[in-house]
């Protein structure tokens, strides 16, 4: 809820940090977090690319190996074949000899296939099979016995074990362009007691007639003992399967051992055999590095191996397992030494990361702190700016606490303070008390004034909520050193609306909406006020700001001209005084009377600089002229040493004291007549005079005589103007010039502006006029 957000926020402002500085510590841990997940993905995808890498090497020195156990099981299938393509090509040959006697023939094919069988160790029996009446004897077949002999079978080829394994039924009886070979799959010999493979090959008369088959019978453990050379990892295996799907490789070759036997059983288990292409009599294609092999994983016991097989001569299938974990074992130092460099990076971005944490919450801290009242510790002024340029709408009441600087007079400053503090309290007390106050904040601004930001609120809501502050003060007591300091306050509140259409009504003018009303409600002698958006007072703001900006061009390039109002002498008829008035020129030549200036100078405090130049301009206008001038004084310049200084200076070096007049006005209330008399007695040395400007506007115009040493007085126009018609004021000029003259004091009728009220001014003995009828000011005396 904002309400709550906005409350906690303004009581634990001094023990968490503040809302506008989170973002910074969020955006720190922020990229803290991308670097740190930066690092891993890199480390992983660097991980990641090494595995495959690494693997994609594997895998080529895997299939670099198998393709080697293929090469050689090729080659030595590549022998097995043409050797018995020679038998063919022998048998061939004896047919087309038949023409000699054939027990001759029969002889000599004997003798033939038992070198054969001597030039080859590896091979157990060869043969040359005639078809019946192709040749006789029927077959020539020799063998080895059991003592390393060769024996002689003369049997049909067609009652072979190896013939029904080996020829399949649908074989052409015609010669094809290739050379035909035909596997058999392992089976057993009795002649050698083991298991052998038959390849056999047809032979075709020069007609491409089938005349018989070409044999030669391998022992199966010549096979197996080309896939025992596979050495990959330490725990590699290699398998031979027939196409029925029996293993020719023993346990004797594998370690023997009851695992081993879990194994081969969970490799026959997958019937990998049915990969195997149809039977055929043509020979497969080379199995070399273009060879597609396939693979599969199993599980034996929990571990994973993976399986590489494929197709081989004789309808056999040839593989090799490795265990994955050592398929994988080369990638783990490379994943030792990743996770080292990544667990090294991320402890320096961690050490880092602390340090710059920490010189981030001091920075915080400062932040804060400047954001935060010392003495209170409310927010400040500062946080109530930023706080009011977030906002669209909203309103604010000031709480100016009255007297406190009499607190702080009588009781000390430390009496002060505790009063700060004790009222900050309470009213975040009443905060949470009070409905209208649950969305607020609060401030403290200048030494004793606090401020409450809220949700813009209406009229009467705002009027109740500033009765309840002005009772709640005017209730609250503090106790100090067994005093009870009784309090009271001054309030101003503003609203700014929601989505204002002017300008002029934007939220950041809460501020200083506030503060008007704050001294309209002091002018006016009222606890509280609130502000009304129809008075335009910032019209006056914008009056001021204009007027302070042509004053200090004007000073700037000397448009502050002295103009001289004549001033007659009614007893001798002529002029022989002058009234200094000051004015200002614009860049186009215009004059500008003091009233549109002379307060906000006065306010600015330039009104000393402009009464020096004044001064200047004057004394040197009058230097050549016998005729008295009169210059402005006001009460702030009588008590000015610095310009007191520079008037007894200036008297010096002119000479002109007896001729000058200081005006002094009545409507400026002298707080200290000591240092007043004091001026008039340091000028009059000098043969100065003193005039009472403006006199009977006040309400302590004899005091001024009494106590001042006056030689003039000048009566306010606002008597003077009235003496042909209002006989109150003929009859109060009477008194005033009597009294005058009782005490030697010279009278000056002001703005005698027509020959009647210069008749009545005669009459009444006032000693000399001014005003419209007699001269009005001009730029030369």
């Amino acid at each position: 809820m904002p309400s709550l957000h906005h409350r906690l926020r303004a009581r634990l402002m001094p023990a968490v940090l503040d809302t506008s500085k989170q973002p910074i510590l969020w955006l720190l841990l922020t990229l803290i977090a991308v670097f740190g997940i930066g690092m891993l993905v890199l480390s992983s995808l660097n991980l990641d690319y090494s595995q495959k890498a690494m693997a994609a090497l594997r895998k080529a020195q895997i299939e670099e190996t198998f393709h080697a156990s293929l090469n050689r099981i090729d080659a030595q299938q590549g022998l097995h074949e043409h050797y018995t393509e020679d038998l063919a090509r022998l048998g061939e040959l004896f047919w087309q000899l038949r023409q000699r006697p054939a027990a001759g023939l029969s002889d000599a094919l004997q003798q033939t296939l038992a070198q054969k069988l001597r030039d080859i160790d590896d091979v157990f029996g060869v043969g040359i099979w005639f078809k019946p009446g192709e040749f006789s004897p029927l077959t020539l077949y020799v063998h080895r016995n059991m003592n390393g002999h060769a024996d002689l079978s003369t049997d049909a080829y067609t009652e072979q074990p190896w013939y029904a394994l080996t020829i399949p039924p649908d074989s052409p009886a015609q010669a094809s362009p290739m050379r035909q070979f035909y596997w058999s799959p392992a089976y057993y010999n009795a002649g050698s007691k083991a298991a052998v493979l038959t390849l056999a090959s047809p032979m075709h008369n020069p007609r491409g007639e089938l005349i018989g088959y070409a044999t030669t019978d391998w022992r199966a453990e010549r096979i197996i003992e080309l896939i025992s050379r596979v050495d990959i990892t330490p725990n590699t295996f290699a398998f031979l399967l027939d196409r029925n799907n029996r293993k020719l490789s023993s346990l004797n070759e594998m370690g023997d051992s009851l695992h081993v036997q879990r194994i081969i059983d969970a490799v026959l288990l997958e019937d990998l055999t049915q990969d195997l292409p149809a039977r055929s009599a043509t020979i497969l294609p080379g199995v070399g590095k273009d060879q597609q092999f396939q693979s599969r994983d199993i599980w034996v016991e929990g571990r994973e191996y993976a399986l590489y097989y494929a197709a081989i001569h004789g309808d056999m299938l040839f593989g090799i397992g490795l265990p994955r974990d050592e398929i994988d074992a080369v990638l783990t130092p490379m994943r030792s030494s990743n996770y080292q460099i990544l667990a090294t990076t991320g402890l320096v971005m961690l050490v880092l990361s602390i340090l710059l944490a920490y010189k981030l919450f001091g920075v915080l801290r400062e932040l804060q702190a400047s954001y935060t009242d010392e003495l209170t510790q409310l927010p400040n002024r500062a946080r109530l700016m930023q706080d009011l340029s977030a906002r669209d709408a909203g309103s604010m009441v000031l709480l100016n606490l009255d007297r406190f600087e009499e607190i702080n007079g009588l009781f000390g400053y430390a009496c002060g303070d505790q009063v700060l503090k004790t009222l900050g309290s309470r009213l975040r007390q009443m905060m949470d008390q009070d409905p209208l106050l649950h969305d607020a904040c609060l401030y403290r601004l200048t030494a004793d004034e606090f401020a409450l930001l809220l949700p813009a609120l209406a009229e009467p809501e705002l009027q109740t909520l500033l009765e309840h502050l002005e009772q709640f003060v005017q209730d609250l007591h503090v106790l100090w050193m067994d005093q009870e300091i009784d309090l009271g306050a001054t309030l101003g509140a503003a609203t700014s609306p929601a989505r204002a259409t002017d300008p002029s009504q934007l939220p950041g003018n809460l501020m200083s909406w506030a503060t008007i009303a704050l001294k309209q409600a002091r002018q006016q002698q009222r606890s509280f006020h609130i502000y009304d958006t129809a008075q335009r007072i910032e019209l006056s703001y914008e009056y001021n700001l204009l007027w302070a900006a042509r004053v200090k061009e004007a000073l700037r390039d000397d448009l502050i001209v002295p103009w001289y109002q004549p001033i007659h002498n009614n007893q001798t008829g002529e002029i022989t005084k002058y009234e200094c008035l000051i004015r200002m020129q614009d860049k186009q030549g215009s004059v500008i009377n003091p009233g549109s200036f002379l307060e906000v100078a006065r306010k600015l405090r330039l009104d000393r600089q402009i009464t020096r130049i004044m001064l200047d301009k004057c004394f040197a206008a009058f230097s050549n002229q016998p005729c008295e001038f009169s210059i402005n004084l006001s009460y702030a310049d009588l008590i000015d040493d610095e310009l007191s200084a520079f008037i007894r200076r200036r008297l010096e070096e002119t000479g002109a004291g007896p001729r000058i007049i200081f005006e002094i006005l009545e409507s400026d209330g002298i707080e200290n007549y000591q240092h007043a008399r004091h001026f008039i007695d340091e000028v009059k040395a000098y043969g100065c005079r003193i005039a009472i400007d403006d006199f009977g506007t006040g309400y302590s115009n004899f005091e001024y005589l009494l106590r001042l040493d006056v030689d003039l007085i000048k009566i306010d126009g606002s008597l003077i103007r009235q003496l042909d018609s209002d006989t109150n004021a003929m009859i109060l000029t009477q008194g005033i010039v009597n009294f005058a003259h009782s005490l030697g004091i010279a009278t000056v009728a002001e703005y005698v502006h027509s020959a009647v009220i210069q008749e009545r001014v005669v009459q009444l003995g006032i000693d000399f006029s001014q005003g419209e009828y007699i001269g009005m000011p001009t730029a030369r005396p």
